[in-house]
């Protein structure tokens, strides 16, 4: 079993320091480090960390955000590390997934994240559901309405406008005066 260190600092105004020597004293035989901000998806220190580990290393690291961009990214990490028999240890929160007790806390934590989605999701329905009730609807709001519909309509049907021309006219998209034009035929009477 060898023990892998990561550190992540997020500017180069900050230190590695502190992480490297409570890795170095935990045990890590080599560190793996990224100097960027840890929403970056892309982070060439943890890809060769994880490339190094071999079944039955542990990969340890300062903090647990150190690992993860979001909760729920660290427990996709660590649970990708556990498939792999790659234990996973923070230093400062005192997890350890090597230990059956550090399982434990490591599945409080996901189950607490996964309740913690279900919950916003399930306010996030409820508000819109009660913003439709009220006769708000969401999405961005229609560039054209009213006589600019006519005209992009009028403008569209008549051969001597080019969509390219209209679009730069009226300063939309083409997407825009396609979504339009259909729209104002569906509201256009019928003979």
């Amino acid at each position: 079993m060898m023990l892998v260190g990561y550190a992540r600092i997020s500017t180069q105004d900050q230190s590695l320091d502190l992480q490297m020597d409570a890795l170095t004293q935990a045990g890590c035989e080599k560190v793996f480090t990224d100097v960027l901000s840890g929403a970056k998806a892309e982070r060439p220190g943890l890809g060769e960390a994880i490339g190094y580990l071999r079944k039955g290393d542990v990969l340890v690291v300062w903090r647990m955000d150190r690992l993860g961009r979001s909760l729920k990214d660290l427990i996709n990490q660590v649970n990708a590390l556990v498939g792999q028999g790659i234990g996973f240890r923070s230093l400062q929160e005192s997890i350890d997934t090597t230990t059956s007790g550090g399982k434990l806390i490591f599945h409080v934590f996901g189950a607490l994240a996964e309740f913690e989605r279900d919950v916003i999701r399930e306010r996030t329905q409820a508000g819109l559901k009660a913003a439709r009730a009220r006769g708000r609807k969401g999405g961005r709001p229609c560039l054209l309405e009213g006589k600019k519909l006519q005209l992009a309509c009028s403008m569209y049907s008549n051969s001597n406008h080019s969509p390219k021309d209209i679009c730069a006219t009226l300063g939309i998209s083409p997407s825009t005066l396609y979504r339009a034009v259909a729209r104002g035929k569906a509201k256009a009477p019928t003979p």
